[in-house]
């Protein structure tokens, strides 16, 4: 019980560290999205202006994030047992979907551009994009987490590993930072040549792809868990030899494991108890298979349900 409100608590904590990185990365996108916004408008370049509509769905995708763990940190409820869980990965999935939307805009406009390209001010374009490039990548930082930081506030590795709703975060900035680079060189080439225009919309059109193409994977992997899928990283024939090493366990079936969460794992199984037992040394049985279950592969909500025909209900 102590080990349980001991995870709890550390779980607690590294929920508020990651809200509070988010604060910063967030006000720091808000200012590379106004400035974008009007370099872009004097230097006429898609691609800043582009990368400015991304830094844009990453301040609404941070908000989202951030009202989803302060929601993941609610008990459960009689009418949520599993608790809040799921708010991550809906908002994974919320903001997937408005960058397949904004590329999309994105990838008409430079079409459009890329057979009408405009002059573009190669100098500006390029101390912005730079400037941009430099403070996505420093969030980038801010919000990785180190394994020292990880260790002290999880129960064990896996419960620290960083969540669905930080990596998609992480991988929005990191996206930001190749982008704003690419528009930086673009504007380097356009500035020295005087020519090649071309480039700042075929930049933004590469990039806007590679955009959509982890905005994808990031709603395959939502699914993955709303549709309670087994996690990748689970070998349910090895949870199951595992469980029948107990001496106390005769068979194991209707095991599942499921995913709350990208890091929050739930597991069922039923147990037939072997022998003639007690009802106490089959509860015993439980507690020890439990305490292995969570131990081994830090499964935050384990249900085991006991068959034990053959128990004695006292020993008299």
């Amino acid at each position: 019980m102590k080990n349980s409100e001991q995870n709890k608590s550390n779980v607690i904590k590294l929920s508020i560290l990651r809200e509070n990185r988010l604060r910063i990365v967030l006000v720091l996108n808000i200012i590379i999205v106004i400035t974008q916004v009007i370099f872009g408008l004097i230097s006429r370049s898609l691609g800043l202006l582009a990368d400015a509509g991304h830094n844009l769905t990453d301040v609404g995708a941070i908000v989202l994030s951030i009202i989803a763990i302060r929601l993941m940190r609610r008990d459960p409820t009689e009418k949520r047992p599993f608790g809040y869980h799921r708010a991550g990965v809906l908002a994974t999935q919320a903001n997937a979907l408005v960058l397949i939307f904004v590329t999309a805009l994105l990838t008409y406009e430079g079409i459009h551009r890329l057979f009408n390209p405009e002059n573009v001010k190669g100098a500006l374009v390029l101390i912005v994009a730079l400037l941009g490039a430099f403070i996505n990548i420093s969030c980038v930082f801010i919000l990785r987490e180190k394994n020292s930081e990880i260790h002290n506030h999880s129960h064990k590795h896996k419960l620290g590993t960083c969540d669905m709703n930080m990596r998609s975060a992480i991988i929005h900035l990191l996206a930001d930072g190749l982008f704003s680079l690419g528009v930086g060189i673009a504007g380097l080439i356009i500035f020295l040549t005087n020519n090649f225009y071309w480039l700042d919309p075929a930049i933004s059109l590469v990039i806007s792809l590679y955009i959509a193409y982890e905005a994808v994977k990031m709603i395959i992997s939502a699914n993955e868990i709303l549709l309670e899928s087994t996690p990748s990283n689970i070998d349910l024939d090895e949870i199951a030899k595992l469980i029948n090493v107990d001496e106390g366990v005769d068979e194991v079936h209707d095991l599942h494991v499921w995913s709350l969460s990208s890091d929050v794992i739930a597991l069922s199984a039923h147990l037939v108890i072997e022998g003639h037992r007690t009802l106490e040394d089959a509860q015993d049985v439980g507690k020890r298979i439990k305490s292995l279950l969570t131990e081994k592969y830090n499964i935050s909500h384990l249900t085991l349900e006991l068959e034990c025909e053959n128990c004695i209900i006292n020993k008299d």
